[in-house]
């Protein structure tokens, strides 16, 4: 049985006419039925209402379209309330691993949310706090890096009870559905995007620590120099050096809206 969908919002790749014209399309199929359609600056599509994306929060949305690439889809999961369903295409972007269709299935997919043919897709999100000031939530990772290329700190890592003290330029925490994101590139593994686990991948480690799979748990970092915060590859927060970084489960699963049912389905987005 279908669920009732009343208002939509469409966000779409910055700069990307590809996108703008699929955008326009998702719309036009919506609005025949009698959907509400927002569509979020700095996009502007014909015969929806525009809104800033800290208007979001005032609408009871239904669903949300990312139309563009992973960037894209990373973006509207933190700007959309928490609790709203996501259905991501590729348009526009590279892998889109992320995503559920490409531009030829457009009016396929349509179809199929508006008669209920889908079902959702959970994934676990982190969240950082910088000295007790919580950040926005990550669905792939969050980096902390060092900022003076010619001075390697020294990372505390709390975890479990336990603390390693490590010489190293900086350390990945990654979830399982951006296993396949900048940990993958720093050497990590892919894991099966519905694990509860994470990833911690250290960069340039002067010890070689390994990469660990662990449970999901509170992570505590400290470094002994000013560094940086990088949410998602898109938002970027300092933290001083002696500042408590704290990085834990974020409240609210991303919730993706999939069409049909695949194993390692990332895998085929990255060659394999």
């Amino acid at each position: 049985m279908a669920e009732t969908i009343r208002n939509v919002a469409i966000i779409t790749k910055f700069n990307s006419i590809e996108a703008e014209r699929a955008a326009s399309r998702i719309a036009e199929l919506l609005i025949t039925k009698e959907i509400k359609v927002y569509s979020i600056f700095p996009s502007i599509i014909s015969n929806t209402t525009p809104i800033n994306p800290q208007e979001l929060g005032n609408i009871d949305l239904d669903l949300t379209f990312a139309v563009g690439g992973d960037g894209t889809t990373l973006r509207a999961f933190r700007i959309t309330p928490p609790k709203t369903p996501l259905f991501s295409m590729n348009v526009g972007g590279n892998r889109g691993i992320l995503s559920e269709v490409g531009i030829d299935s457009i009016d396929f997919a349509i179809r199929s949310i508006l008669v209920g043919q889908y079902f959702h897709d959970l994934r676990l999100r982190i969240q950082a706090s910088i000295g007790g000031n919580i950040v926005p939530p990550a669905l792939n990772d969050i980096t902390f890096t060092r900022i003076n290329l010619t001075r390697t700190p020294i990372l505390s890592i709390k975890l479990m009870d336990d603390q390693i003290n490590q010489r190293m330029d900086g350390i990945i925490i990654s979830t399982p559905t951006g296993s396949t994101g900048h940990s993958y590139s720093n050497g990590g593994p892919v894991l099966y995007e519905g694990l509860n686990c994470l990833v911690l991948n250290p960069i340039a480690s002067i010890n070689r620590m390994p990469e660990l799979v662990v449970p999901i748990a509170d992570i505590g970092i400290l470094s002994t120099h000013d560094a940086q915060l990088t949410i998602d590859g898109q938002e970027i927060f300092k933290v001083t050096a002696g500042q408590n970084v704290k990085i834990s489960r974020f409240s609210q699963d991303a919730q993706f809206i999939r069409l049909r049912k695949r194993g390692m389905r990332q895998l085929a987005k990255l060659g394999f």
